[in-house]
């Protein structure tokens, strides 16, 4: 499928450009990056450039004719201030910076549809500068793109008032996509969005991962053990090697994968723990084909992001979620929302305790889990051609209603 007819003013191919924050962790920049490459498959002529400011995106491999810029890095301390990762500057002059190589970039590669994610005014408000001037120029068409759960409503609406996103999503874009079904959630409730804003809104869909040529998986089977990046999965890694010290019996054997931004100390003493289990668990580093490893599992215990949840669904595995329940409730709301439709299970801290007795049951558990096939709905993975699609719609000037 073509996505649209050459730009008339330029003569040239589909320009697509991505914003994504990251400040933490892996999920916005694996986002851009799928989407990215069902927009350049969808039409080869098309190009899409993803600015980012994940630490490790050197590190992913990129489609052909997708391509990244590096924006400076920026870590979250623990009281929730931000603070320069590697530059000897204050986080208002970074701030400042990265505001600019956006402008700059956004001037040089001059995008037809401009897809952010998830923070309509960027970090820090960095992206204002630039969504003025492309409202102004009116060159270029403006996706707000949100993730399925966001955080519990008012806590989300709080947030948005304070970062004056809402004004934000009122005055610059062009559409919202919500990449999800609103039968499972809706991350905008709570929000006192316009019925005009409403009215462009559009659920796409959960986005399925690539189901391409995988390389040859580890030695069968094996269940996987992924907490995403790592940053915050000490408690579920944890809780899984426990599982496999206190019952010498339980199988099958795990692959463990740490993450990029698992600490270096952390990582050492799991190490330990894991070579003395004598293979019953096998550890890896950061994987970034981690779709091999996903389509050869038995089953999968995992953290409750985004980007995980859309891979256990597109490898059709039963899947534990341990989610996370700070700083935001997401994983939460995402891992019961799927239990309560018989995708998952989830680990709940409160009902059923963190405990490695509740790990080794939930383990053993995984082969009498219905598949996410046996009762998954329709619609439920169809996202990437729903945003391929309405790329088309937005290169050529077709209007299409929006979905709900």
């Amino acid at each position: 499928m073509s996505l649209g007819k050459q730009n008339d003013k330029t003569g040239r191919a589909p320009r697509i450009l991505f914003y994504s924050h990251d400040t933490f962790g892996l999920g916005h920049l694996r986002r851009s990056r799928a989407l990215a490459a069902a927009i350049t498959q969808a039409d080869p002529s098309a190009s899409a450039l993803i600015l980012t400011g994940s630490p490790v995106a050197g590190r992913f491999t990129f489609p052909h004719r997708v391509d990244h810029v590096r924006l400076p890095g920026v870590t979250k301390r623990a009281d929730g201030s931000y603070a320069s990762q590697t530059m000897g500057m204050g986080i208002e002059d970074v701030t400042e910076l990265r505001s600019s190589l956006i402008q700059t970039a956004v001037q040089q590669f001059d995008p037809d549809v401009l897809i952010v994610d998830k923070e309509p005014t960027g970090f820090r408000g960095e992206l204002l500068p630039t969504l003025d001037c492309l409202l102004k120029t009116k060159r270029t068409q403006i996706v707000l793109g949100l993730r399925d759960v966001l955080d519990e409503p008012e806590v989300l609406a709080a947030e948005w008032d304070r970062k004056e996103a809402l004004d934000a999503t009122e005055t610059y874009y062009d559409e919202i996509w919500v990449y999800g079904l609103r039968s499972i959630y809706d991350p905008t409730q709570g929000l006192p969005l316009s019925p005009a804003t409403q009215a462009r809104m559009h659920w796409t869909g959960y986005l399925r991962r690539d189901l391409g040529p995988v390389a040859e998986p580890p030695e069968q089977p094996y269940i996987l053990i992924t907490p995403g990046g790592g940053g915050d999965g000490k408690a579920m890694v944890n809780l899984v090697l426990s599982a496999y010290e206190h019952d010498p019996t339980l199988s099958p054997r795990a692959v463990l994968v740490y993450g990029p931004f698992l600490s270096g100390e952390l990582r050492e003493e799991f190490e330990t723990r894991v070579a003395a289990l004598n293979g019953r668990v096998t550890a890896v580093g950061f994987e970034s084909q981690i779709e091999t490893l996903f389509a050869g599992a038995a089953g999968v215990v995992c953290m409750g992001g985004y980007n995980t949840f859309c891979e256990v669904l597109s490898f059709d595995k039963r899947a534990v979620i341990v989610p996370r329940t700070t700083p935001r409730l997401e994983q939460w709301i995402r891992a019961s929302r799927a239990e309560e439709l018989g995708l998952v299970r989830m680990l709940d801290e409160s009902r059923d305790g963190l405990t490695t007795d509740a790990m080794i049951n939930a383990i053993r558990a995984l082969p009498n889990q219905s598949l996410p096939s046996e009762v998954i709905c329709d619609g439920l993975l169809d996202g990437l051609d729903y945003v391929t699609s309405r790329v088309h719609a937005l290169l050529t000037g077709e209007q299409e209603r929006a979905t709900g």
